[in-house]
């Protein structure tokens, strides 16, 4: 039976195997559940959400603490047999000295990836560039200490809010693949054009977004992008549900039971890892 330590290294050479050629979609999961759910429906790997868990414990995006995500990402990890990468927020330090420290904890709890970005709250202000290269130049220097097989991902976030231009987001990600990430971040590309041009900026580097709707896995992967992550998406599909049907009982219609998967298969799943 293989240990713990030997079954994390595994996915953190298989994240990286991921990076190396095509695309692969790594969907967001917010809780144990729908991480074991998107292993069962045969992804390679699959992401944190900070915004998705944050509201399984009833906060706000950008109000869980650190050992919240800690106990979370440990939780996930020791649940799933497929790489995890982690939504790390800001470091949950301003400082390069504490996103330095935050991210050896965060490498302990078993993650294969992990990202950091260049703000801290939604709607805040991004750090201006010298800082947020020397946060990346941290967290690059910690994980060679303590997991240098851990994959860093530098995210750049001008572009949600529309507090940057495109160019300057590039520009942002080029930075910080000098800084040391392994993996470029934009959240927020959505123009194929746009697109195409970060991944020429950051080549050789794999350059990742947040999948676009009116965009195909295909035509992403046309354009050169390696990895595509659903952020909250998940969360907020399972917790439209929700919503749509607590709507309808108010109202004194039940239908909307009848939509759900069946207890059988939920049972199923978490018995056997498969669904049915």
């Amino acid at each position: 039976m293989r240990g713990a330590m030997s079954l994390t290294a595994e996915k953190r050479a298989e994240l990286r195997r991921l990076h190396e050629a095509g695309c692969f979609v790594m969907p967001n999961c917010f809780d144990v559940g729908s991480a074991r759910l998107i292993q069962a429906l045969g992804f390679k790997a699959t992401a944190s959400s900070s915004a998705g868990f944050a509201w399984t414990i009833g906060k706000s995006d950008n109000h869980i603490t650190l050992d919240d995500i800690l106990g979370h990402l440990s939780a996930v990890c020791a649940a799933t047999d497929i790489p995890v990468n982690a939504d790390f927020e800001n470091g949950f330090s301003e400082a390069p000295e504490g996103v330095a420290i935050n991210v050896a904890r965060a490498a302990a709890t078993g993650v294969a990836g992990l990202s950091i970005e260049d703000h801290h709250e939604t709607a805040g202000p991004v750090y201006d560039k010298a800082l947020s290269m020397e946060r990346i130049r941290a967290a690059r220097a910690s994980l060679d200490s303590s997991a240098p097989d851990v994959i860093l991902v530098g995210r750049a976030e001008g572009l949600l809010g529309a507090r940057m231009g495109v160019s300057e987001v590039i520009d942002r990600l080029v930075a910080f693949a000098e800084a040391g990430a392994d993996v470029l971040f934009g959240p927020g590309l959505r123009d194929p054009a746009d697109i195409a041009a970060a991944v020429r900026a950051v080549a050789p580097k794999p350059l990742s977004i947040i999948a676009v709707p009116a965009l195909s896995l295909r035509q992403v992967a046309d354009l050169g992008v390696r990895r595509i992550s659903v952020g909250s998406g998940l969360a907020r599909v399972a917790y439209g549900a929700v919503i749509d049907a607590a709507r309808q009982m108010a109202d004194g219609s039940f239908a909307a039971m009848t939509s759900g998967a069946s207890g059988k298969s939920m049972n199923d799943l978490f018995a056997t890892g498969r669904l049915e």
